[in-house]
């Protein structure tokens, strides 16, 4: 199947409320296994901006793109892929695109303005963030080519990340964490956007 190429300089088009909401609607609803969840797909997209620049400059959309609704099948063949219609992926596709220029266009000038798609739980007067999801679609993104990110995970910062993503091959964790515990999950999923734009600031440094 072919995808058009990423283009980072493409018309800059963010997604609205509506067309989130649309998009995780359609993802709750595939017909597939291995789909991801919308904080799935925004961690996803997230660490194709975050990490080394040569992931979007070198690999095929083919080759990261179907994941996100579990694959193409073994054949690639426009009928093994979950959607209704032709028309269906196609809109799915170009929604995808523009918010990975919308997440490029934020990591590079308005890195402030950033804020991750989190799975929020109410309970009483508080709210618990949950970041697994969102870090496991993140380290599926690192797991398309893991040499490329060289020794970044040595940092103890990214440990949170690492932790809710359920880890990398290879990459040994001093600590273990209680993810049953929600106030274990919120400590380390609010420490997940710092661990993030630190990954942006090392790809930004000349």
């Amino acid at each position: 199947m072919d995808y058009p190429r990423y283009d980072p300089q493409s018309p800059l088009t963010p997604l609205d409320a509506a067309e989130i909401d649309g998009l995780d609607r359609l993802l709750q609803n595939l017909p597939a296994d291995g789909v991801m969840s919308l904080d799935g797909v925004d961690g996803y997209l997230s660490a194709l901006q975050v990490g080394p620049p040569r992931l979007l400059a070198t690999l095929a959309t083919a080759d990261w793109l179907p994941a996100v609704w579990g694959s193409d099948g073994e054949d690639g063949n426009e009928a093994a892929a979950p959607f209704a219609s032709k028309r269906q992926r196609k809109a799915t596709v170009v929604l995808l695109l523009r918010h990975l220029r919308h997440l490029g266009e934020q990591f590079t000038r308005t890195p402030e303005a950033w804020e991750p798609i989190f799975s929020i739980a109410e309970a009483g007067t508080r709210e618990f963030a949950d970041a697994r999801d969102w870090c496991a679609g993140f380290l599926q993104a690192v797991d398309l080519m893991p040499e490329a990110w060289g020794g970044a995970w040595d940092d103890a910062a990214l440990a949170p990340l690492l932790h809710l993503g359920g880890g990398l091959d290879g990459v040994d964790l001093t600590a273990t964490e209680d993810l049953d515990d929600a106030e274990t999950v919120d400590r380390l999923s609010r420490a997940v956007p710092e661990a993030v734009l630190l990954l942006q600031a090392r790809r930004a440094a000349p």
